[in-house]
């Protein structure tokens, strides 16, 4: 083991460092002696330690002192715990000049001591909203973060179609369709450029709960991400007296459509009915009378398979958006009972 010495510096670490974080500013703590990194037991590790390391890495304030076990991945069983105490007033400048307690015994990593401190590499930051600008509509555009009410481009590099389906999904839109670097000047932004790279499984609700970690390589904004949502799935019943009945119309890429009635029943009809908040389905619609007309335009959706229990019509199966052996005689109408019924 390590013998105690006398002399104060003798075995002082020459430096610092915090590994395993989401940023250089928190980690496990590991310290280097003699050429070898190593962790410290966190036997009386408080706040005022942090503050040091803080300090010493030029990192912001304390935020807490979480387990260094916590970090992934753990220290290896190769790595020593050099430091079994160490007992700061807090105002030090290095991690060096608070007494440290280099008789180690009965400390394993997994009471490593760890550090979390402000991240002052402000680039980096998790993402307090998001949208997309300069497109045709808010689903579609360039990709914009916020922090401190500040918007900032987001690298390529850091990007990807699981990030993108979170987007999608916070914004309120459909699916999400491709996500591209803006090439052309025409699509650019300008300002500060954001250099996280999310790293989702793309389930997750918003981009608070992805992981976040930096990119190493600068951007420009010639990387900067473009991405396209679905329009977010409308419906309406048409040429009814209420928006009750009518004759079913999609949105679809901006424009609205019919919808053909092969294979279309009363599951169908019910799910129509829900989505519209427009009670129960009130009869099956009679295939040979047609109340209201037909429709003009795209022929949106054909062979839709419902199981009933869908939120939205846009969950049931169906062909392709727009693939369909239909013709404007086939348009599917659907009659709910009123809501107020």
């Amino acid at each position: 083991g390590l013998q105690l010495i006398s002399h104060p510096f003798a075995e002082s670490p020459t430096k610092v460092q915090l590994v395993g974080g989401a940023h250089r500013c928190e980690g496990r703590v590991e310290v280097e002696h003699n050429g070898q990194w190593g962790t410290v037991c966190d036997d009386g590790w408080d706040r005022r330690d942090v503050a040091v390391v803080c300090r010493e890495l030029n990192c912001g304030a304390v935020i807490q002192t979480p387990r260094g076990a916590s970090y992934q991945p753990p220290a290896s069983e190769e790595q020593r715990v050099l430091i079994q105490g160490v007992g700061c007033n807090g105002t030090e400048d290095t991690l060096a000049q608070c007494e440290l307690n280099y008789d180690v015994f009965d400390c394993s990593h997994e009471e490593d001591a760890g550090a979390q401190c402000e991240n002052p590499d402000s680039d980096l930051f998790i993402p307090e909203a998001v949208r997309l600008v300069d497109g045709p509509g808010h689903c579609q555009g360039r990709v914009e973060v916020l922090h401190q009410s500040q918007w900032s481009t987001v690298c390529k590099a850091g990007w990807n179609l699981q990030v993108s389906k979170v987007v999608c999904r916070q914004l309120g839109c459909g699916r999400a369709l491709l996500t591209h670097g803006s090439c052309n000047k025409s699509t650019q932004g300008k300002g500060p450029i954001w250099m996280g790279k999310m790293s989702c499984s793309g389930q997750e609700a918003n981009l608070r709960s992805c992981l976040l970690s930096r990119l190493e390589n600068n951007c420009t904004h010639g990387e900067d991400t473009w991405m396209e949502c679905e329009d977010p799935f409308e419906l309406k019943l048409v040429g009814g007296d209420t928006p009750c009945s009518g004759r079913l119309e999609v949105l679809h890429k901006g424009s609205w459509g019919s919808v053909c009635d092969d294979n279309w029943g009363e599951k169908e009809d019910q799910v129509v009915c829900k989505q519209l908040g427009c009670g129960k389905s009130l009869l099956p619609s009679p295939k040979t009378r047609k109340i209201y007309g037909p429709g003009a335009g795209r022929i949106w959706l054909d062979d839709v398979n419902c199981s009933g229990k869908e939120q939205s019509l846009e969950f049931c199966r169906h062909r392709l958006w727009g693939y369909h052996d239909c013709t404007h005689k086939e348009d599917v109408e659907v009659i709910c009972t009123d809501f107020d019924v």
